[in-house]
Parts: C-alpha cells; sequence; structure tokens
C-alpha cells in the first residue's frame, strides 16, 4: 500500500500538493483528524486491494483539537497494521507566509483577533514540529511557484516507495538564500564566474557557451572530481539508512551559471550508474 501523510504550514501548498496527487489517481482526504487514520485504513482496504493501494491524507494544525498530538502513535499502529505512510512536509518562511496570506486574504486557521498572522504561524510551527520530525520527505516552498510544486510532486512525492531512494540535484543561488530543505550543499563560488564573461551572463549554465567557459577551468575539473568521489563513496551509505530521498543542493551567487553547469555534470554522472536522479535549477525559471 502506498500511503502518503501530507502535512505542513498553511499556505505552503498542502492544497496543491493534494490535487496534484488527486490528478495522478490517488484516492485524497483532505483535513482528517488523526485519530480516525486507523479507521480510514480499514475501510479502504475493505473496499478492496485497489481501493487502498494509493491514498493520500492531509493532517495538519486544523484538526490540533482532534488528534494531532497523537501523531506518533497512530503512525504505529498504522504500521502494525499493514500501512507504513510516508510522510511529506511543506514549509515555507515566515515573510513569505505572510505575503502569501495578504495577496490572497485568506485567513490563516489558527489565527484570531487575541493571535495576530505572525503568532499564528508561530504557533502552527510549533505544534506541527512532531510531525516535521518525522517526515520523509521536507520541501521548503519559499522560492517555489505553483507549476514548480506540482512538478516536484511528480518528481519527489508520487514515486515514493519503501526501498525506493531518490536523490535531488538542485542548484541555487546564496543571493536568493540558503534552501532550507537542502541536507548537503556544495559551494561553488570558489570557480570563475561567467558572468563577467562578454556574451555570457544572460546565458545559464544549460548553455554550450557557458558550458565551453566552464570546461576549461581547471578549478572545475577538480570541483566536480571532489563532489562526484564524495557522493559515490557516501549515497550508498544514505541508501542503506532507510532513506528515501536526498536533497543534494549546489549554490553559487546568483544561481544562473557555476551552480546549473555543475548540477548537470553531477546529474549527468550519477544517472550512469544509479536510478531516480532528479534535477531542479531554483533560479531559473
Amino acid at each position: 500500500m502506498n500511503w502518503i501523510l501530507i502535512s505542513g504550514l498553511s499556505g505552503a501548498g498542502k492544497s496543491i500538493t493534494v490535487h496534484a496527487l488527486e490528478d495522478l489517481g490517488y484516492f485524497c482526504v483532505d483535513n482528517l483528524p488523526m485519530t480516525l487514520l486507523p479507521q480510514l485504513a480499514k475501510g479502504l482496504k475493505a473496499d478492496g486491494p485497489h481501493r487502498a493501494a494509493h491514498a493520500a491524507v492531509v493532517i495538519d494544525a486544523r484538526g490540533a483539537g482532534y488528534g494531532l498530538e497523537a501523531f506518533s502513535g497512530v503512525l504505529k499502529e498504522l504500521r502494525a497494521g499493514g500501512v507504513d505512510p510516508r510522510v511529506v512536509f511543506l514549509e515555507a518562511e515566515e515573510e513569505v507566509l505572510i505575503t502569501r496570506f495578504k495577496e490572497t486574504r485568506r485567513k490563516h486557521p489558527l489565527s484570531s483577533h487575541e493571535c495576530p498572522l505572525a503568532e499564528a504561524i508561530a504557533r502552527e510551527r510549533s505544534l506541527l514540529a512532531p510531525v516535521r520530525e518525522a517526515a520523509d520527505i521536507i520541501i521548503d516552498t519559499t522560492y517555489t511557484h505553483l507549476h514548480q510544486l506540482r512538478d516536484l510532486v511528480r518528481q519527489r512525492v508520487e514515486p515514493m516507495a519503501p526501498q525506493k531512494f531518490s536523490v535531488l540535484l538542485q542548484s541555487f543561488g546564496y543571493k536568493h538564500g540558503l534552501p532550507r530543505d537542502a541536507d548537503i550543499v556544495f559551494d561553488g563560488r570558489c570557480l570563475p564566474n561567467p558572468y563577467w564573461e562578454p556574451g555570457l551572463r544572460a546565458l545559464s549554465g544549460r548553455d554550450e557557451d557557458v558550458i565551453r567557459f566552464m570546461d576549461a577551468q581547471p578549478a572545475a575539473a577538480k570541483l566536480l572530481t571532489s563532489v562526484i568521489g564524495f557522493l559515490e563513496e557516501w549515497l550508498p551509505y544514505f541508501d542503506t539508512d532507510n532513506r528515501v530521498y536526498l536533497n543534494v543542493s549546489v549554490g553559487c551567487t546568483g544561481g544562473q551559471h557555476r551552480s546549473v553547469y555543475l548540477v548537470e555534470k553531477l546529474a549527468k554522472r550519477l544517472s550512469a550508474v544509479r536510478k531516480g536522479v532528479i534535477v531542479r535549477h531554483r533560479e531559473l525559471v
């Protein structure tokens, strides 16, 4: 049974995630009290194995008074009953969440006259801390728009299954902030920057002119050799640690040239020897 529990902060993209999974054929339930999950599992099993095979359930702070505190115990009960759900947690920076609520004019589920928006977000983050701690995948949507999140769901969430390990190789720009969901970060700012070369500024690390420029840099080859060596040595250890996902992020100043080049090179090398390699360029739209 491929069950996914979706949780996270309000405004971080849970609705988009569950709609994307629904489009992929999942049976989806939004805002189910945590204590009712075992009954849902039994009911779907009774309807037949196909009905219960793919299900996604949203568990969030809207159910704070309806069993959220029982999260760990309910997970154990589900697993004892033969259902081993994968937990996906979505989050974003406070300033971005505040902006999203203001733009959509939606009310945060925990806000009130006595609890303003910023305090509601902080309270929600605290309430959901145990869920985040148990998450198999954490997705930071601070810099992610609607279509990017749908793509991430298809790439990282939907293919999840026990014993399946995927690696996300992500480029980013330090001037836009570190990716909060990164597990391992490499810094490419030590390399010569194509941004300062005439004719290369408007291009990206996927363009042939930039690739030729970077290929000609001895330091780029040396950094790639070191990073590839590290990943080839240590990925098997993560693979055997019951993980389903690892985010390896590579940064440069703007996330346009060096980091993109490095990620593409890493992806080509790793894809030749393993499955489940996913590429994302955060700053390229």
